[in-house]
Order: structure tokens, then sequence, then C-alpha cells
């Protein structure tokens, strides 16, 4: 089982690791592309009005810009790490045992509009880049990444993926056959309507229990016993979709 998560825009600083090794990070197939990135970013960072323009950000936010410029000397930590926010505060990683982290680097990886996507574990260092942009001197990310990640998550796919993806970053790599994951309330009549306030919390509290689970998960089945086994509302809605109802 492999749970493909969506990333954040905030980043934990700093890190301990050392500067950024692209052979240091899992599916060594997208390393000339992550390379291509990582080099159009910092060529990017070396213009500051353009770097605002294309990221979004304000006069405010220029330490994100120099985080870019940064990006082959700077400190790394491990990606689930290294995000931070609602999703990865609900998935409760400081509570797992030892053995349940070793299985989260397993079972975890983090889509990621710079490196295509990475282990649990890989080393990263803190970047600003999100999933829609065109970069300049390489357009589209969704027309970079496509040929390159749909077929490393289409292999993966071959077992149980549970894409958990948000929008952005579900267009960077189409993967049909993978278990989405719909958020969603009852009304008190049996009507159900998508969730977008606690999305990333109840998304976040299935990935943890997926990650930190004994067994691992080799059918949908197993993912929906896995998560009712953990406390979570969860139904099976089709042969490859999941809803997740909140309390």
């Amino acid at each position: 089982m492999l749970v493909l998560l969506p990333p954040s825009e905030t980043k934990a600083h700093g890190g301990d690791g050392p500067p950024l090794d692209l052979t240091a990070l899992s599916f060594p197939e997208l390393t000339d592309t992550r390379r291509q990135v990582v080099d159009a970013l910092v060529d990017l960072a070396g213009d500051v009005e353009a770097s605002r323009a294309t990221l979004g950000l304000s006069e405010r936010q220029d330490a994100e810009i120099e985080r870019n410029a940064a990006l082959w000397s700077s400190p790394t930590m491990p990606a689930l790490t290294r995000y931070t926010g609602v999703l990865y505060d609900a998935m409760g990683l400081d509570t797992f045992s030892k053995a349940e982290r070793a299985r989260a680097r397993e079972r975890l990886a983090v889509a990621s509009a710079l490196f295509g996507f990475v282990g649990a574990g890989d080393p990263i260092p803190a970047y600003r880049l999100s999933g829609g942009t065109s970069v300049p001197g390489i357009g589209s990310l969704r027309s970079l990444w496509r040929p390159n990640l749909e077929p490393v998550l289409a292999d993966l796919a071959s077992g149980v993926l549970v894409d958990l993806r948000s929008g952005p970053y579900a267009a960077l790599a189409r993967v049909p056959s993978a278990v989405t994951v719909r958020v969603v309330t009852d009304d008190g009549t049996g009507a159900r309507t998508t969730v977008s306030h606690h999305n990333k919390a109840y998304k976040g509290r299935l990935a943890g229990a997926l990650a930190r689970a004994r067994q691992d998960a080799s059918t949908i089945d197993d993912v929906v016993g896995i998560a009712a086994a953990a406390g979570i509302k969860i139904e099976q809605t089709g042969a490859s979709t999941i809803e997740v109802l909140t309390d």
C-alpha cells in the first residue's frame, strides 16, 4: 500500500540534514526532471519581481524567494517533518512509536510540485512552489510532470494506492486505478455534501491510521477495515472510491 499525500504551502524551517542530493530521493527515475525544476526555480529566484508574480507572493513573503535561491545549499529534513499544517497535524506523527514511524516511511509519499513526489523519509529543503504554477523556462508543471509521473504512479498502483492529493496535485499525474477519498457530511436526511473546511483534518486522520496499522492493506476492503478499526466513519461507495463521514 502507498498513501499519496498532498503537500502544504507551509514548510518547517531549517533542518539538520546535508544539502539537497537528488540521488538520495526515492523514485530515481524522476531525477532528471527534478533537476530541471530545481534549476529553473533557483534561476527564477534571481529576479525578485518575477518570482513574486510567478509564485503569487507579496513583498512580505520575500523570505520564500530566498528559500528558493538556496535550494542547492540549504539544510534538509525528512519530508514528513518538512511539510506542516492541518493534515500533517491530524496524522498525529508525534505520537507514533518507532515501529509505526518505520511503517509510515514505507507507506507514505508526498506529492510535490518541485520533486514530483517524495518518500516520507526523503531529505528535502524548504521551498515555495505550487502545483498549478507555470515556471519561466519550463512552462506548465502539469505538462512537464505528467509524462514522467504517470508511468511511475501506474506501477505503484498495481498494489493499493490511496490518493489523498488535492486538485492541482492530482492534475500533475492521473492515476485511474487509485483509491480516491471524499470527505462528506450528512445533513440528517441522508443527503451527503462534500466538506471543505475539515477536509484536510479527516484525510490526515485516515493517512495516520493507514500508516500506523500493523497489517498492510492489499485491497480497498482492507483500507476501509483499517480506518473503521481506528474509529473513522468510512464507507466504500464504488470499486475505487471511499467516503469519510464527518462526526
